[in-house]
């Protein structure tokens, strides 16, 4: 593995892991020019999901142990607004998490979940059912494009 592979690869970790967190970041092009330039198709998907799940590890545990501050004092969300998304995350229940994907949505459904106290070992395989597909679908669309 030359240097610009191990870089690029790191560099996929840590955008996966950025894009599952609040900021507005997306990994899918670092996926695709890692696929373009001849990378391993199954390191790529486990470094991808991987980075990806732990960022949404991050905000169920800031939604576990620190809503309150983050919602009320960062976010200066009412409580009613807060109450609205508990009971928007109930209505469609865990298997949401399925979702987390997501752009817009996936990020706040961690969040809540971790509020909620979802069972963690449940929340990570869910999260990453869905985070895992995901970039499993645009590999295998990058495939089928090279063909």
């Amino acid at each position: 593995m030359d240097v610009f592979s191990e870089f690029g690869l790191w560099g996929l970790g840590i955008s996966a892991f950025l894009a599952a967190t609040i900021l507005p970041l997306s990994s899918e092009l670092v996926l695709t020019t890692l696929m373009l330039s001849g990378e391993s198709a199954i390191s790529l998907l486990l470094i991808a999901s991987t980075g990806n799940v732990a960022g949404s590890m991050v905000n169920y545990l800031l939604g576990r142990w620190g809503a309150d501050l983050i919602l009320q004092r960062w976010f200066h969300l009412s409580s009613q607004q807060v109450n609205k998304a508990e009971y928007q995350f109930k209505r469609y229940g865990k298997w949401s998490l399925l979702f987390a994907w997501l752009p817009i949505i996936g990020d706040p459904l961690t969040f809540v979940a971790g509020m909620l106290k979802i069972n963690f070992f449940l929340f990570v395989v869910l999260v990453t059912i869905g985070k895992a597909g995901r970039y499993w679908l645009i590999i295998q669309t990058v495939l089928a494009s090279q063909s």
